[in-house]
């Protein structure tokens, strides 16, 4: 029987490609997020598909921006965030933050949560939280956000990201 690798050895293993990795993972189906903050002056936010719930006790959920992110720095730094989770039909809205440089906020109705940061009209779900801790993770960061309070329309449906599109249950 041999023994388990070390984590030195599990260090020299290579993996996928990037191209394999986001074709396999994309058949996990997730929900889609736009998570935004206010800064005083004017909102900002992105489109967020690595939304997870990571706590009841002490309430924390976890979301994954992108290193690149031109946003997240700016949320960051207000550090009040809200995750309005998008029902079936935002897929506007979802595209529309995903752009970066764009006035995302063009058209969108929203209005300020409890911890000022925007609260898109129509979500399914909105989830208010303060920014607790961030981790590295390769080209991605792991935020830790603490909830300070939540809400959910339960007559909505959820928009939904599969294989690299939007969708909802409904769709073929």
């Amino acid at each position: 029987m041999s023994a388990e690798p070390t984590l030195a050895e599990h260090a020299e293993l290579s993996g996928p490609d990037a191209a394999t990795l986001r074709q396999v993972m994309g058949h996990f189906c997730t929900g889609v997020a736009v998570i935004t903050a206010h800064d005083g002056e004017r909102p900002h936010g992105f489109t967020c598909q690595s939304v997870v719930s990571l706590s009841l006790e002490p309430p924390f959920v976890s979301f994954c921006p992108t290193k690149k992110s031109t946003s997240w720095p700016l949320l960051r730094e207000a550090r009040h965030l809200c995750i309005n989770v998008l029902a079936h039909d935002q897929k506007a809205i979802a595209s529309g933050f995903a752009v970066s440089g764009a006035d995302k906020f063009d058209g969108v109705s929203w209005a300020p949560a409890a911890n000022g940061a925007p609260a898109i009209d129509g979500t399914l779900a909105r989830i208010d939280a303060t920014v607790e801790v961030e981790h590295d993770a390769g080209d991605h960061t792991i935020v830790i956000a603490r909830i300070t309070d939540l809400t959910a329309d339960v007559d909505r449906e959820p928009l939904l990201f599969f294989k690299g599109g939007f969708g909802d249950f409904n769709a073929h």
